[in-house]
């Protein structure tokens, strides 16, 4: 293997290695076993979101090692270290669920701490969880060093009576079960058989979606998303990783050469395609503020406006992850984009080459079951949509794909929910009435605090067949696995005394996503009143640790929910110190 030679003057790893002063911090190398070549080449940190919580983080220490062989190859020495996840499928329904979105911070806090703390050079990250990815790819440009992101991949399908099944099943099936339409042994033959295999869940729910933002923004190697967890091909995909961060470290890529405006727009337009996660309008605008660029919730939605929907996935339409990969995965779906004139091609990656030049060597074309030709799309725009009104002037958001346009239209009266649990409980005891807008407030990044996501409740309203008869409305988030009319991220946020705050039962609320509205049938002296009588926030149970200090801390939704000042802030750069 032919040693190419690094200058480490200005890289962070000399801090470390470099000089008689650092005889004592190589001992601490030399007693891990390595040489004195290996201490003295670039340190690169492969950093994986490892852990036994859920399937979609179990195959991650395996593709590590895989990495680690191409950085070696490329004549780097790999550093691997592990950060939290917490998995939104188990933390789903419950108290636990307020931690979700606090770990997208905590994520990119802990991957920053340990790269600064060690003078890493450069960082490969792999991650396979909701939060884990958005988290993971903050961390990349926050630190701003020639980075590579790998997605751990997607589960396979399950059978079930002769069908693919997902967790998105279980869950609406819980619902089922609840209105009696099926007996103990369906729902426990279901549960046992919907998750065969390691991988994030298979439909183009959070995971899904961010996987294809990382091919998409650039941070990721091409079809390096796609491939599910247990395809062996993944480890090619991982050592290619490994030997292209060190290609970018030669050549002093880095992170924000990758992430920029255009590059978050091409983003954008891959969530909008394949009817992905309203979670992306989250993650999005927190991947720009970290770079100190805005690019906003209603950014996001201003891309969405005008890109067609034309990959048929879960859960709005019936394909999963490995479907889209067997017809050439997200390279043929970008492909499509660039015909219709809306990929900005000169936008680097993490090969080096820009987009273009990739889509330039990419020969396959939509198969037109999967992925439609744009031209035909399946719906002429996007399958998530951005809302605005007198109920959410700083936005709002909802996935729309797989619904009609007389679907995409919904005004009844409000039946307000303080918190989720009560929403659950009325469900389930269906205890609302069809026409309802189910108004769920105080779920909102400081209010929950935490911003859970919804989908038992969702899951269990479409599970008894009403998914279509009611609307739904939070300050909270919905999962990417969540279907019908369901908006999320409703800003200002109650806590913030937010119009969501101020709305009472029996108020008409209209929800158009063909318009792209959000209103409540009051005028602003009705809402001025209520807001001079309004009683404040209400109290949690969380006066201490980690989630009173996320609340603190966490800005706006549109914004992204983010903890600190950002890019636009920094005295510094980490790579240049």
């Amino acid at each position: 293997m032919l040693k190419r030679p690094f200058d480490k003057s200005r890289l962070p790893s000399r801090h470390v290695t470099e000089g008689p002063a650092r005889a004592p911090h190589r001992s601490y190398y030399y007693a891990m076993g390595m040489s004195e070549d290996e201490i003295h080449q670039p340190l690169i940190g492969v950093a994986t979101c490892w852990n036994e919580a859920a399937p979609c983080n179990i195959a991650l220490n395996r593709q590590a090692q895989a990495v680690k062989l191409g950085v070696k190859e490329g004549s780097g020495t790999p550093r691997e270290f592990t950060t939290i996840t917490v998995t939104d499928g188990i933390a789903m329904g419950h108290e636990g669920m307020r931690s979700s979105l606090a770990s997208r911070e905590a994520i990119a806090d802990t991957v920053e701490l340990t790269m600064r703390g060690h003078c890493y050079d450069a960082i490969v990250g792999l991650a396979g969880c909701d939060k884990s990815l958005p988290g993971m790819m903050m961390a990349m440009v926050r630190l701003n060093v020639p980075s590579v992101f790998i997605y751990g991949g997607s589960i396979m399908p399950g059978r079930y009576k002769g069908r693919d099944v997902t967790v998105q099943d279980v869950f609406e099936a819980v619902g089922r079960h609840q209105a009696g339409q099926n007996s103990d042994e369906e729902l426990t033959a279901l549960e046992k058989v919907a998750c065969p295999s390691a991988g994030a869940c298979g439909g183009q729910f959070t995971a899904n979606t961010m996987a294809c933002v990382s091919e998409a923004i650039g941070l990721a190697l091409m079809n390096s998303a796609g491939a599910p967890a247990p395809y062996e091909s993944r480890d090619q995909y991982a050592t290619a990783s490994g030997l292209a961060v060190m290609e970018l470290l030669e050549k002093n890529i880095r992170a924000r050469d990758v992430v920029t405006l255009k590059s978050l727009e091409n983003a954008a337009r891959v969530v909008a395609c394949t009817g992905g996660s309203t979670n992306a309008g989250l993650h999005l605008p927190a991947i720009a503020h970290e770079a100190g660029l805005e690019f906003y919730l209603d950014d996001v939605c201003e891309i969405f406006k005008d890109t067609p929907y034309f990959v048929d996935l879960k859960p709005g339409g019936q394909y999963v992850a490995k479907d889209l990969y067997e017809v050439g995965g997200l390279p043929v779906v970008m492909k499509e984009l660039r015909k219709a004139g809306l990929i900005h091609e000169d936008c680097m990656t993490a090969s080096g080459r820009s987009i273009g030049e990739e889509l330039d060597r990419i020969d396959r074309e939509a198969d037109g079951k999967v992925i439609y030709p744009i031209e035909t799309p399946i719906t002429k725009t996007g399958g998530v949509v951005g809302l605005k009104g007198n109920l959410a002037p700083e936005g709002a958001i909802v996935k729309v794909a797989g619904m009609s346009a007389e679907e995409q239209v919904f005004s009844g009266p409000a039946r307000v929910f303080e918190c989720e649990e009560d929403a659950f409980e009325a469900v389930k005891a269906r205890s609302y009435k069809e026409g309802e807008v189910l108004v769920i407030r105080n779920e909102g990044p400081a209010g929950g605090p935490g911003m859970r996501e919804m989908l038992a409740t969702t899951a269990a309203l479409s599970g008894q067949g009403m998914g279509k008869k009611v609307a739904l409305i939070t300050d909270g988030r919905f999962s990417g696995a969540t279907r019908g009319f369901c908006v999320g991220h409703v800003g200002p946020e109650a806590a913030a005394c937010g119009p969501i705050a101020l709305v009472q039962d029996g108020d008409v609320i209209t929800i158009d996503a063909v318009k792209g509205e959000l209103s409540v049938a009051l005028d602003e002296a009705t809402l001025a009143e209520r807001k001079a009588a309004w009683a404040g926030p209400r109290e949690t149970i969380y006066a201490s640790g980690a989630l009173w200090k996320y609340s603190q801390l966490v800005g706006e939704t549109y914004k992204g929910a983010v903890t600190h000042p950002g890019g636009a802030k920094e005295k510094h750069s980490y790579a240049d110190l």
